[in-house]
């Protein structure tokens, strides 16, 4: 299966090289991949997988990476306490690398920012019609948030699908200024969320373990922000207490290694997905956006 994204830096569809695409096909097409994929999506295994990531030995795995991926490097902090000669100790370092100061500015006042470097899909209302990428019953408020007092706030909402591949920057940030008003794990398996795995098991953001967080911004009215664990994710990371007030731009939390799922949902008339974003989602196409660019914006 051929992933294509329109890359709206550059205004142009790029072909997306997927890690570990045949392991990925393997397990939800084969057999046998089926039979392992049973035992791989409970979370042990998963998070094993995940820790070994921070052994010493696969901080040799980065440089072919890098290679691999051509991954501009000049845009990144090397690991704290290191050196651009050697700048990570493990692969869950260069996994979670940080942004240079300055590379990437937050769009301001009423425009929606990209709270992830990733591929975007984008829903201007929520409803069960929706099939892109998942059909629509597992994209409501209701499945995703498994709460029934968040969840009545964003029906019919708005929506920003985030996937951040293996190759992307794993770190996701606040939106907008605000304040936190809950925040809570809900429990689950740890498929994959490659949208190769999303065509065979569409129920997986209904199903997989996840972290939400519900706050108010200053633009954009209430969020919720759910932060979408997948297979061999080593551990989703709050960078800083999920309490109290935070500023548009500030680190959230991050990813320990695979590829991750955020979504923000946001009340019905509050803001809105940029048109090119809608468009793209609607012929079942992401939207790749730099971490800060502007990706929406405020109706009132």
């Amino acid at each position: 299966m051929e992933i294509k994204y329109f890359n709206r830096e550059k205004g142009e569809v790029e072909n997306e090289k997927v890690y570990g695409s045949e392991a990925v096909n393997w397990l939800y097409d084969s057999a046998s991949g089926k039979m392992l994929t049973t035992f791989l999506v409970k979370k042990p295994l998963s998070k094993l997988y995940g820790a070994l990531q921070s052994h010493g030995m696969t901080k040799k795995k980065v440089k072919p990476f890098i290679k691999d991926f051509n991954i501009n490097m000049e845009e990144y902090l090397p690991e704290e306490g290191r050196t651009e000669a050697s700048p990570y100790s493990s692969f869950n370092q260069f996994f979670i690398r940080r942004f240079k100061e300055g590379k990437r500015p937050f769009a301001e006042g009423p425009k929606f920012p990209a709270f992830s470097e990733a591929r975007y899909f984008g829903y201007d209302a929520l409803t069960d019609d929706e099939t892109i990428p998942v059909k629509g019953k597992f994209l409501t408020a209701k499945a995703l948030l498994a709460n029934d007092k968040w969840a009545p706030f964003f029906e019919e909402g708005p929506c920003l699908l985030a996937r951040l591949c293996p190759v992307d920057y794993h770190r996701f940030h606040f939106p907008d200024d605000g304040e936190v008003l809950d925040f809570y794990p809900v429990e689950g398996a740890l498929h994959s969320v490659n949208p190769l795995a999303l065509k065979k098991v569409p129920e997986i953001f209904s199903i997989n373990e996840r972290a939400v967080t519900i706050f108010e911004t200053k633009h954009f009215g209430k969020l919720a922000y759910v932060e979408v664990g997948a297979i061999c994710v080593g551990k989703i990371i709050q960078s800083r207490e999920m309490r109290g007030e935070f500023k548009r731009g500030e680190e959230k939390g991050y990813f320990l290694f695979g590829g991750s799922t955020v979504i923000v949902l946001g009340e019905k008339g509050k803001w809105k997905p940029d048109d090119i974003v809608l468009e793209h989602t609607k012929k079942g196409m992401e939207v790749y956006q730099k971490l800060g660019s502007q990706i929406g914006e405020a109706l009132n």
